[in-house]
């Protein structure tokens, strides 16, 4: 093998196992693993009209990635949660959360997108009574609607879950599909190795040259 292949094979290999570990290849959730998911948020207590919604989310399942996108509005007297500091703040709660939930999310190739705090009340809004104010927006990729139902279904996940809902004032999350995704990992690293390596690569045959 040439030194040039060896050069071009690494980050192809590199790039190859992300997008196998970045990507679920499993398609769309089967019905035996929504029953399963469904029977699992029946124990942990779940409602059945949630346990309902849920299922109605899996049944759609196109198999693809997602982002869940979070208004958040953070709740200025929170109030005491067992296992919390008795004095907690908002942020104090979301990050005994996010303590628990960002290791959940990075096993299952799942992370922040974006998160930033508004610096204004809405500019444009119709049809929703009280939604003037926010604090805070977050975007969460998730790989899969199966990875998701991983999180959620976890019943470690169910404890520190009561953080987050004294943390919040109010909330609004849905999940999107994205038709365009600019920002994706997988393209962003296919560039920079393609433009690295090539870089590499021009060099050397530079130098050959000389």
């Amino acid at each position: 093998m040439s030194s040039r292949m060896k050069l071009w094979l690494f980050p192809t290999l590199l790039y190859a196992i992300f997008v196998y570990w970045y990507t679920d290849f499993g398609g769309p959730l089967s019905d035996a693993e929504i029953d399963e998911f469904i029977a699992v948020m029946t124990d942990n207590g779940l409602d059945s009209e949630r346990v309902d919604y849920f299922a109605q989310f899996l049944r759609d399942d196109s198999g693809r990635q997602f982002l869940m996108v979070n208004n958040i509005d953070m709740n200025e007297t929170p109030p005491a949660v067992e296992g919390a500091p008795a004095d907690a703040d908002a942020d104090t709660l979301m990050g005994l959360y996010m303590e628990h939930m960002i290791p959940e999310l990075l096993r299952r190739a799942s992370h922040p997108v974006l998160m930033g705090p508004a610096v204004y009340s809405a500019i444009d809004i119709t049809g929703i009574e009280g939604g003037e104010h926010w604090t805070d927006t977050a975007l969460f990729r998730y790989r899969s609607r199966r990875s998701l139902m991983e999180i959620i279904s976890n019943p470690e996940i169910l404890g520190p879950h009561d953080f987050k809902l004294a943390a919040l004032d109010k909330t609004i999350a849905y999940p999107i599909e994205t038709s365009l995704y600019l920002g994706d990992p997988r393209l962003l690293l296919g560039l920079i190795l393609l433009a690295v390596t090539a870089l590499v690569d021009s060099i050397r045959m530079s130098r050959n040259t000389r």
